[in-house]
């Protein structure tokens, strides 16, 4: 017998012939498995409603009621206003506030649903998830946060360059000084 002689299966085919592999799906970004999850999380939320709702009847009130829903598995404690440590961004003990999903967590969701809606057969125009409606529970959600954490939010602004070879030349001067001995 040869060295390159096959094996062969039951059925007459040659091992490691492509009719008897399985087709092998690429692994998914940790982002794209995410936002299956969350479409899947929400697609089952609809579900759960009395009555169901179909995706195509969904609307930014569903939208709302479920990212309040999602509040009760949250793990971020926010100070309500009557507590002694609201406005505290290290508060010195425990208290009966409640936890909540973080506004970042929210606003990460609500952009993986917005993708996952228009990738799966939704239109621009309709996308519940792009609701203006949702931009501002979102906006509250941070600001109320910010507040009982005593942490203002600040946006952060791209640094932009008004000469962008003026910006390269400075970069190229710039020296550094080692400390003498």
């Amino acid at each position: 017998m040869s060295s390159d002689h096959k094996r062969r299966e039951p059925g007459g085919e040659a091992a490691g012939s492509s009719s008897t592999q399985q087709q092998v799906q690429p692994q998914l970004s940790r982002y794209e498995s995410q936002k299956r999850r969350d479409w899947n999380t929400f697609g089952q939320y609809l579900k759960n409603q009395r009555p169901p709702v179909a995706m195509s009847q969904c609307n930014y009130t569903h939208v709302l009621d479920f990212l309040r829903y999602l509040d009760q598995f949250g793990k971020t404690k926010v100070h309500m206003q009557g507590c002694v440590f609201f406005g505290h961004p290290d508060p010195a003990g425990p208290c009966t506030c409640p936890l909540r999903q973080a506004w970042g967590s929210l606003d990460a969701l609500i952009g993986r649903l917005r993708a996952a809606y228009e990738e799966n057969g939704g239109a621009l125009e309709t996308n519940p998830f792009a609701s203006g409606a949702i931009r501002v529970y979102l906006r509250e959600v941070r600001d109320s946060q910010a507040k009982a954490r005593g942490i203002p939010y600040k946006k952060k602004k791209k640094k932009r360059t008004n000469n962008p070879l003026k910006a390269s030349e400075d970069t190229a001067s710039t020296t550094f000084q080692l400390p003498s001995s």
